[in-house]
């Protein structure tokens, strides 16, 4: 198993290990399965006591060990933990591994999220959306909508008219698009929704 740890991460890390009072055991990285494609990923110092377990997955990374249970590792094997400096201040980021949807999903999923990163994010992140893929499941693609797209009031048409067509004519293996989006939450929809 293996995870990319940027070396403005180590820095980021090997700081505040050395700033901490209590003894710094490592890392622990996990990720919660939002979707049999999607995951959540959440990382942890493991102070004190040893809060490790014998199952862990242990990645030695010079001033620190990574540990790693064994349901997240699927999730993790191959992901990308960076630190990010910006005007807000700054933060780790976890990039899934990027072969995890054809790992999880098949060669249908990979073709699918392929289309969603190279045609159509680009398009819809101009007004601050962007659509995930959740499932693929009998020839059926799961879908969420999020930013922008969440809630707006275009978003069927954004779906119908733009979505569905570049995921049919690019994976005829697909002849279902469902939106799994709960878009009466949307908080900051681009365009309203219709009263």
């Amino acid at each position: 198993m293996t995870i990319d740890i940027t070396e403005a991460a180590k820095e980021k890390i090997t700081e505040v290990i050395g700033q901490s009072v209590e003894p710094i055991k490592g890392l622990r990285l996990g990720a919660t399965p939002r979707s049999p494609l999607k995951a959540d990923y959440n990382m942890a110092l493991i102070k004190g006591e040893d809060r490790t377990k014998e199952e862990d997955v242990v990645i030695p990374n010079g001033a620190f060990n990574v540990y790693v249970d064994p349901m997240s590792a699927p999730y993790l094997d191959g992901a990308k933990i960076d630190y990010i400096e910006n005007l807000m201040g700054g933060g780790f980021k976890v990039d899934g591994p990027p072969a995890l949807i054809e790992k999880l999903g098949g060669a249908v999923a990979a073709k699918i999220q392929k289309l969603l990163d190279e045609q159509i994010n680009p398009s819809v992140g101009m007004h601050g959306g962007y659509v995930s893929l959740i499932d693929v499941k009998d020839n059926v693609a799961f879908i969420e909508m999020g930013g922008g797209c969440h809630g707006c009031g275009m978003a069927h048409v954004t779906l119908r008219e733009g979505v569905e067509v570049v995921i049919r004519e690019n994976v005829p293996e697909i002849t279902e698009i469902y939106d799994t989006t709960d878009h009466a939450s949307g908080k900051n929809p681009y365009y309203a929704p219709a009263e």
